[in-house]
């Protein structure tokens, strides 16, 4: 079995919000293997959440950071430098859609509607690698969080759909730029998970249950799942060669090209 030893590694984490969400189950493996991690939150009423969860952890910085606003940005990692010194690794796990477009058609889809959601979830990417990169001095690894929904409808992901297809874009243009410099840009395409966030989805239990039962291993994922791929690509050992992919952990699902009715119930 490989180790993964992050000792000495420094990373930042986006994305926190309670022990639910995707970028905790990423940052848990991440201290495990050794690694000091910095979170940067939203809002002021999320510190003492964050505070209870990596209390354990050690050496631990927790920083508030707006990522719509610049000088916010530039503050974290203005603390980020200041208390680490260097990165080896970011990981984005950023999305937001105003609540009525998951629950009206897309063609209602208003401009402000847009701008939110393509600038929350798609060009925070770019906003946090450009403070990112000059920190990681020998090279790095950015991690950043999509779905299915970038290439394929799923019915009622609408405006969030399409701010991840422009992710997606984003992450595959930031490896070309960054590869120079050593820098990994990967995207994490993770099946249905019952975070939060998903429940405010409307029909999210049928799209859960469905890609449950369609998938090639029948399941669905776990949370651990989707941290143990992160930790594989942020580790130069396993993930040292892979950089602008979307790698996909959701049991099979994507793959598959058509859903038949097997015999004994299962999809074919």
């Amino acid at each position: 079995m490989v180790e993964i030893d992050l000792k000495g590694k420094n990373g930042l984490v986006l994305g926190v919000t309670n022990q639910r969400s995707i970028a905790w189950a990423i940052a848990r493996p991440l201290a495990e293997a050794g690694a000091r991690l910095a979170f940067g939150y939203q809002l002021d009423r999320l510190r003492p959440t964050l505070e209870k969860l990596t209390s354990g952890l050690g050496g631990t910085i927790l920083a508030e950071c707006d990522v719509q606003d610049d000088d916010q940005l530039d503050g974290l990692f203005e603390v980020v430098e200041g208390e680490m010194g260097n990165l080896d690794f970011v990981v984005h796990s950023l999305a937001f859609a105003p609540q009525e477009t998951f629950t009206s058609p897309f063609v209602e889809t208003d401009r402000e509607q847009w701008r939110v959601a393509m600038d929350v979830s798609a060009y925070s990417l770019v906003a946090v690698a450009q403070r990112a990169a000059p920190l990681m001095t020998q090279g790095g690894s950015i991690i950043t969080l999509t779905y299915l929904a970038a290439e394929r409808v799923v019915p009622h992901y609408n405006m969030m759909g399409v701010a991840k297809a422009a992710l997606e874009a984003s992450m595959r243009f930031l490896a070309y730029d960054l590869g120079a410099r050593g820098i990994r840009v990967n995207a994490i395409s993770a099946g249905p998970l019952r975070t939060v966030a998903a429940r405010s989805i409307s029909g999210f239990a049928d799209i859960y249950s469905e890609a449950g039962k369609l998938s090639m291993l029948r399941r669905n994922i776990t949370q651990e799942e989707v941290g143990g791929l992160a930790l594989s690509l942020i580790s130069d050992r396993l993930g040292g060669g892979i950089t602008g992919e979307t790698v996909y952990v959701d049991a099979g699902y994507q793959a598959m090209g058509m859903f038949l009715q097997e015999p004994d119930g299962g999809p074919g």
